[in-house]
């Protein structure tokens, strides 16, 4: 098992080691174990739990909600996670559809110049998306 110092992980994790430092001392992560120089070592699944808390603070939870939902997730079993995160996709899911249903009127309005447009704008991976949640709501093509 590869266990990392702060600078590492701080470098792996594209957050400053302060942040590392600061996370430590509010439990949302916490040392693998201490070096013989006294050093703390993270180990990876500690790098992994810095990117979900980065996510989470990019979808702006708070630090208190993100520690609380870390917390409830370190409780549950491997099962419970994936069904809770399965229900989590769902509900975001539904979210999506939803601003979809509320810009279908407004595509609809687009001049084909517009709609180009638009449609050029996009990446990839959005119209691909756009496009899976037009065919999950029976839906027909935009694109």
């Amino acid at each position: 098992m590869h266990l990392y110092r702060i600078g590492e992980l701080s470098r792996l994790a594209k957050v400053s080691a302060r942040t590392i430092d600061y996370y430590t001392s509010m439990g949302l992560i916490e040392p693998a174990k201490r070096s013989d120089k006294n050093y703390r070592l993270y180990s990876h699944e500690t790098l992994q739990r810095l990117e979900r808390i980065e996510d989470m603070k990019k979808d702006k939870y708070t630090l208190d909600e993100i520690k609380a939902s870390l917390d409830s997730w370190s409780k549950v079993t491997p099962e419970e996670q994936i069904s809770l995160k399965l229900t989590e996709i769902q509900q975001h899911l539904t979210k999506l559809e939803r601003e979809v249903k509320e810009l279908e009127p407004v595509i609809k309005q687009l001049k084909p110049r517009q709609a180009n447009r638009f449609y050029s704008a996009l990446t990839p991976q959005t119209a691909a998306c756009i496009e899976a949640l037009m065919l999950l709501m029976n839906k027909s093509s935009l694109m």
